[in-house]
């Protein structure tokens, strides 16, 4: 499919709707004239006014729509971007009979847009007529933003400008699931890289804590993720989590351990977890069906899902995360709804609900996606169901939102948690409010100014052999916070 863009650059738009309405199929971009193309918009800047224009062939001839946005006022080219969604959004519906829940909200923060606009002084007439009239958003969407944005005004306190918080890698799994786009390696084939690996990555983490110290920041959350934490043995974990409290002298607001798949837990570890401060563990089924699992290449069954719940139980933990995934190769809406059932019968304090999402690295490639979708998963109706289990029965509440591409159905992902049990860390990372520093292969640390919605962005290296090989380069680029903060606070 080929869009003609021509006289503006509000590309990335256009594309993502465009892409809600027509998934798995090629889009190609043009920026000049030429007789062979799909979409054709068109941008002319007025003097008081810019013309937008937008042609769309069909079988039958070429459909036309246009919009005249004035020049002055504030976010002219949002106002444009909105015309151009608003005529995509008119065009695609009517031919395709699609009807996207998200509108033509295209980015991956619904929240963090909405927060913005309430900062503003919106209210929730205001926004409900802001995000289901001018975005199209549906009114059960705009609901679900809505209540995790009021679940985060309660649960945060006031942002600091020295807040930070701190992720650590582990990129190694026992296997690599079939939708996995994770840098992660199978522990099969990776296994002496662990240890190595592991001795550099408690160098920068040292590192880390002198660069924290030196600027006079404040940890807030430390989230140990990966691949799979728990694929380090019981020793491993226990020399990781002293690395990072010793240098620790003040009480975190959580500490969250990856512990995603039942087949790398063990009593031994989580007892390792509960010595040190460890307050949040995930334990993540993904689904309670076995033939599920099998299809997906994970090597475990939801017996041994449940069972590693009630060690962590015995442990001591109070509280838990387990992740589900709406869409799964196989799932169907009648076995979606009864591994929730199941889940909401052990009682986890968090439940995150993902819809299935896949990237190009994936074994699982989007054409395989659109077919499930197409057939026999009602990716729509396990996420109502979601809603109506966990906030309409069970107590639960939204408190993080994110969306991804090549998601089915265009959908979204939602952690829901009891009362007091928010995952912090999910929330300051995915509303950007203050900054992320990464560790450890594949990790980006995200430095923010939130005074002036001001993000850098500094990576490591992705892979566990690229990250051995160049960890001198790992430890220079982190020197890149001396100079975020140099300048935020004149060190």
């Amino acid at each position: 499919m080929k869009i003609l863009i021509l006289g503006h650059k509000l590309q990335y738009e256009i594309q993502n709707v465009t892409a809600a309405f027509h998934p798995g199929q090629k889009l190609e971009t043009v920026y000049e004239k030429q007789p062979d193309w799909d979409v054709l918009t068109y941008l002319r800047a007025g003097r008081q006014n810019s013309y937008l224009l937008l042609l769309v062939k069909t079988e039958s001839g070429i459909l036309r729509y246009h919009r005249r946005v004035p020049n002055s006022g504030e976010r002219y080219k949002q106002r444009c971007e909105t015309a151009f969604g608003q005529m995509l959004y008119t065009a695609y519906s009517d031919l395709t009979g699609v009807v996207p829940k998200w509108g033509i909200l295209t980015g991956v923060r619904p929240v963090k847009n909405l927060q913005q606009h309430m900062a503003a002084g919106c209210d929730e007439p205001a926004l409900r007529q802001l995000f289901c009239g001018d975005y199209r958003v549906s009114p059960e969407k705009f609901d679900l933003a809505y209540q995790t944005a009021i679940v985060q005004k309660q649960v945060l306190s006031p942002v600091d400008l020295r807040d930070v918080s701190l992720y650590v890698s582990i990129p190694f799994c026992p296997s690599r699931c079939l939708y996995c786009s994770f840098v992660s390696h199978s522990i099969e084939k990776s296994h002496k890289l662990v240890e190595p690996y592991l001795q550099l990555l408690l160098q920068e983490i040292n590192l880390t804590f002198d660069l924290i110290d030196k600027l006079g920041l404040h940890l807030k959350t430390v989230y140990i993720g990966g691949g799979t934490p728990t694929t380090l043995s019981a020793q491993q974990m226990d020399r990781l989590l002293a690395a990072i409290f010793a240098r620790i002298h003040h009480p975190l607001e959580e500490c969250t351990v990856e512990a995603g798949r039942p087949d790398t837990i063990d009593l031994e570890k989580l007892q390792v977890m509960r010595r040190w401060p460890v307050t949040r563990v995930n334990i993540n089924p993904q689904t309670l069906s076995d033939q599920v699992l099998q299809n997906i290449g994970r090597r475990h069954s939801a017996a041994q899902t449940i069972e590693s719940f009630h060690l962590a139980r015995q442990a001591g933990f109070d509280n838990i995360n387990m992740d589900l995934i709406a869409g799964l190769p196989g799932d169907s809406y009648q076995g979606f709804c009864a591994t929730l059932d199941r889940v909401l019968d052990l009682d986890p304090e968090n439940i995150t609900v993902h819809t299935l999402s896949v990237k190009r690295s994936a074994d699982l490639k989007y054409s395989q996606m659109v077919r499930y979708s197409a057939q026999d998963l009602p990716v729509e109706a396990m996420l109502t169901y979601t809603v109506e289990r966990l906030v309409g029965e069970s107590g639960y509440r939204p408190y993080y939102m994110y969306r991804q591409k090549n998601t089915l159905s265009n959908l979204e992902n939602v952690g829901y948690a009891k009362p007091g049990t928010e995952g912090l860390y999910n929330i300051y990372m995915m509303e950007e409010l203050h900054t992320t520093i990464g560790c450890g292969a594949g990790s980006v640390t995200k430095m923010v100014d939130p005074r002036k919605n001001l993000i850098q962005r500094s990576f490591n290296f992705k892979y566990p052999l690229e990250y051995t090989k160049n960890f001198s380069e790992i430890c220079s680029r982190k020197h890149s916070l001396e100079v975020f903060y140099g300048d935020l606070f004149q060190v």
